[in-house]
């Protein structure tokens, strides 16, 4: 009698202790934090970096937004559409073409690991780094969310985020769909 009464409480104790196991798994994965990237924007002029506008926050997208989703919270940018790009340097510092000083043009040109030569817009199989435009308000604030569904995180890091004066009409004509001078930049870290 005493070796079943054994069992029978050595059954709870088990079952507890599974249970107390299971439960402190489960709640160190929902502790785990989703990574999230802060760009910190700065306007740009041929002679560097001028005040910061803001940020850009980058995370993975969830199942139904695939690659990366961006939130930018920007301010005093220019009203209207802006091309939005990912460029291949972690640099926003000038650069000298033709013997002048071009504002970001240390970013280089758009993320193309590829080698496309492309500028297809973010659906397309040109550059990687073509994102959707980004739309600045009446007030020249940027806050609505852009998906990217081709790009990763770990592929973002080490390069920039540009905005061009002008919209940008995703195609090869006039180069590089007529974003025209870069106004302002953020490096990835």
């Amino acid at each position: 009698m005493v070796n079943k009464g054994i069992r029978f409480l050595a059954l709870p104790i088990t079952v507890s202790a599974l249970l107390l196991g299971c439960s402190n798994n489960s709640g160190h994965v929902e502790d785990r934090e989703e990574e999230k990237l802060e760009v910190v924007m700065f306007r740009v002029t041929p002679t560097g970096n001028g005040p910061t506008l803001g940020s850009v926050f980058i995370q993975q997208g969830d199942d139904v937004t695939q690659g990366v989703r961006l939130h930018p919270a920007l301010h005093d940018l220019p009203p209207g559409e802006h091309g939005f790009h990912v460029h291949e340097n972690p640099s926003c510092e000038p650069r000298e073409r033709d013997g002048q000083s071009v504002a970001a043009l240390g970013a280089g040109g758009h993320y193309d690991p590829d080698s496309t030569g492309h500028h297809e817009g973010p659906a397309g199989h040109g550059h990687l780094g073509d994102l959707p435009v980004l739309m600045v308000d009446a007030n020249g604030q940027a806050v609505s969310p852009i998906d990217a569904p081709r790009l990763s995180l770990s592929q973002l890091k080490g390069r920039s985020l540009v905005i061009h004066a002008g919209a940008d009409n995703y195609s090869d004509t006039p180069p590089l769909g007529g974003g025209g001078a870069r106004i302002a930049c953020g490096i990835i870290q």
